[in-house]
């Protein structure tokens, strides 16, 4: 019988477990306002990327980690 091991698609948080897709979306939004702020130097900039690329990569990765469970 073989044995699948799926990766850990939860974390736990102070102690509230949080889909893994979700915090990857932070990541990427964090580094795209450090990003943009370092290059334009515009907080407006900055923050309006960050925001778009974190929803972007929420609303993304947010069906395939239903379709997958």
């Amino acid at each position: 019988m073989t044995i699948v091991h799926r990766p850990r698609q939860q974390v736990p948080i102070a102690g509230v477990p949080w889909p893994a897709y979700k915090l990857v979306a932070l990541a990427v939004g964090l580094v795209t306002l450090l990003g943009v702020g370092l290059v334009t130097a515009s907080a407006s900039a900055a923050v309006l990327s960050a925001a778009a690329a974190c929803t972007a990569v929420w609303l993304t990765l947010g069906p395939l980690h239903r379709s997958q469970r």
